[in-house]
């Protein structure tokens, strides 16, 4: 029964109207305009636990010129050799927004790698506000975060976030299913990276595994490498950081403060 249902799967074709979890029933979008892009859906719930919040989106519009960082983020998970990552770039003014890929569940679904090899979610792009991301996989989800700057020039950061951001319009229009290993939050950020620099990441099997991405960026030159991994994933592990300053004003700006 197993294979067959397997081979089910196989023959699905990916869609945006499903009965979608709620937490993930709205797709963002981008408006472009010259060097203005307007977002729309930026989520920011507020978490009482990891399956209790209260929805929030809005809306807001950045100027590309004013992008002058991204920062490399990992949240490695329970199981072997897993982990999330995703982007956050930052803004002149010290604002912050991040993109995280991930699958798109359906109601009542929960992860699992092996379905997804077998076209059972959707990949969607969230855009997130800093303090929805950190808080509910520090405070709720009682994962480790570690938030590494990385040694991309603002050129490339605001070329990432063009790249990622029209990926978030063309999944609104032809949806994909996500794959845990050619289509997930780790391959497609090479992607994007590769995308818009001459130096390539090559193929690696941590950007299967991604627990150890990190090590891997640390390689690349992605993420400063000045200072030993081990001293690094210390000074940036934001913790402590997040449930200091989970309801400060200036929640992106403390939580990177002594690094």
């Amino acid at each position: 029964m197993l294979g067959i249902a397997a081979g089910l799967l196989f023959f699905r074709t990916p869609s945006n109207n499903r009965d979608w979890a709620n937490d993930q029933q709205r797709l963002p979008s981008a408006v472009f305009s010259g060097d203005v892009v307007t977002i729309k859906n930026i989520r920011n719930f507020t978490y009482t636990s990891r399956s209790i919040y209260t929805p929030h989106y809005y809306d807001k519009t950045f100027r590309l010129g004013d992008i002058v960082s991204v920062d490399y983020v990992i949240e490695p998970l329970a199981s072997v050799a897993a982990a999330h990552t995703f982007l956050s770039f930052g803004f002149r003014d010290g604002g912050r927004v991040a993109i995280s890929i991930e699958i798109r569940k359906e109601a009542g679904e929960e992860f699992n790698p092996l379905l997804g090899l077998l076209n059972e979610y959707e990949i969607m792009y969230v855009v997130v506000d800093e303090r929805d991301a950190f808080k509910l996989r520090v405070m709720h989800r009682d994962n480790p975060v570690y938030v590494y700057p990385t040694t991309a020039s603002p050129e490339m950061a605001r070329a990432l976030f063009v790249g990622m951001l029209a990926r978030v319009n063309a999944l609104s229009t032809t949806p994909e299913f996500y794959n845990t290993f050619a289509n997930s939050c780790a391959t497609n950020i090479a992607d994007h990276i590769n995308a818009v620099t001459s130096k390539q990441v090559p193929w690696d099997w941590r950007l299967l595994f991604p627990k150890e991405s990190d090590a891997f960026a640390y390689e690349l030159g992605f993420i400063d490498n000045a200072v030993p991994l081990d001293e690094a994933r210390r000074k940036y592990l934001i913790n402590d950081a997040v449930k200091k300053y989970a309801d400060d004003p200036d929640f992106s700006v403390k939580i990177r403060e002594g690094r």
